[in-house]
């Protein structure tokens, strides 16, 4: 019993750090907020328009400020205060849900004011997300890292799990979106009373480097050099660029599967609870080597997973291989996340981290389009077997590319 009690305090070892703890709960009440303000975007709009594709346009919108401003925002979370520019984003976070619940109030029949303000969105996020990431490191110890890392991913995934749920319910009890943008906007207020409590740990003193293009660029400069990282996140980019089939789940429920909106539902959660189970063990079993190793034959396994979502007509058997294409993916997360923070000094984690998020922002929204125009040419069904062997080929490719992956033992180890 006691060494049952010792291994469940092990994996929860960064809770222990309450600083920690004030950093996850603000970060599920923000992506919580968000994920709901998203599903009621997402009705607003296509009440009003009736076009898919003004759907697709939203992630469109809040991806391409990112492009323009990764430089500047990774920058910005090596030169500012790292706690403060966080409470500045979800302040702003809060500003958009406002001007959100001011276009449900008015009436409006128009998409376009909305489209501004999920620009102002995309703009946010280009900041949030890098001083976010690198602010974890400052919550706890570096040989605890990995399991703050594995349940950063677990309070991620169960944010996004709980978040669409709550949005559409309350959207439907409210019969509009007004209640669900006043809901965001207090998600964001509790989420800036966590941080303000957040106390961080000493890191190296960092130098504020001037804004100059030679510091702005020095992020790319920095994974270009570094082999691990390089290989890490565009490993990543690929084969999710290649093997992501969420964006065709309303074909597989509706035209294949022949089931209804509750079907897909099922389907969409699958993923999030195959990632967030496994982010589950692995914080409480976390991998003890060989991690290379293992991130390559997980995303290897994302891709057979894939191919069998992709052949199924059966919504159980489907139910099963998406939960086991997030639980692959989560397993590529946490390795992938521990790599990129351990070799990446403390100064350079901001603009880092800031072309880490654009990879992953360019795998999700550029590869949810490559599966809707592959989808248009082949069919829907050959695009999805088709992506899955693509992402098999592009594990092989990295495998054989960068020995670097191969040779990454233990997480803790990676040299700066």
């Amino acid at each position: 019993m006691a060494g049952h009690e010792s291994s469940s305090r092990a994996g929860r070892v960064a809770f222990t750090y309450p600083d920690f703890a004030s950093y996850q709960l603000a970060r599920f009440c923000i992506v919580a907020g968000l994920e709901m303000q998203s599903v009621a975007v997402g009705w607003q709009i296509y009440e009003i328009t009736k076009r898919p594709l003004d759907l697709g346009l939203v992630g469109l919108a809040q991806f391409l400020p990112g492009i323009l401003l990764f430089l500047v925002s990774g920058h910005a979370a090596d030169r500012l205060d790292r706690r403060k520019l966080l409470i500045t984003c979800y302040a702003g976070f809060g500003v958009c849900s406002s001007l959100l619940f001011f276009t449900a109030l008015s009436g409006m029949r128009t998409v376009f004011p909305i489209y501004a303000v999920v620009v102002i969105l995309g703009i946010v996020r280009s900041f949030n997300s890098p001083v976010s990431r690198a602010l974890l490191t400052q919550t706890v110890p570096e040989e605890h890292l990995t399991n703050a890392v594995t349940w950063n991913s677990s309070v991620f995934q169960g944010a996004t799990i709980l978040g669409p749920s709550i949005g559409g319910f309350v959207y439907a009890i409210a019969k509009g979106p007004s209640a669900v943008y006043v809901m965001s906007m207090l998600a964001a207020l509790v989420a800036i009373l966590f941080t303000l409590k957040i106390q961080l740990r000493a890191a190296k003193p960092r130098v504020r480097e001037p804004l100059t293009m030679k510091t702005v660029l020095a992020g790319l400069d920095y994974i270009r050099k570094k082999r691990v990282v390089l290989g890490s996140i565009s490993l990543d980019l690929f084969a999710v660029l290649l093997g992501g089939a969420v964006a065709l789940l309303p074909v597989y429920a509706q035209v294949i599967l022949k089931t209804g909106p509750w079907g897909l539902g099922l389907l969409r959660a699958s993923p999030a609870i195959g990632a967030s189970s496994m982010a589950l063990l692995l914080a409480h079993r976390p991998l003890r080597g060989r991690n290379g190793v293992t991130m390559l034959w997980c995303v290897a396994g994302f891709g057979v997973f894939t191919i069998l979502f992709g052949i199924s007509r059966s919504l159980i058997l489907s139910m099963i291989a998406l939960l086991l294409v997030g639980a692959m993916d989560m397993v590529s997360v946490v390795v992938r996340a521990t790599l990129v923070q351990i070799a990446t000094p403390d100064e350079m984690r901001g603009r880092v981290n800031a072309v880490d998020m654009i990879f992953i922002g360019a795998s999700n929204e550029v590869g949810q389009f490559e599966s809707g125009l592959t989808a248009q040419w082949l069919g829907t069904v050959p695009a999805v077997v088709l992506g899955g062997i693509g992402t098999l080929i592009v594990t092989g490719l990295w495998a054989w590319s960068f020995p670097e992956l191969r040779k990454a033992d233990q997480m803790s180890s990676v040299e700066n």
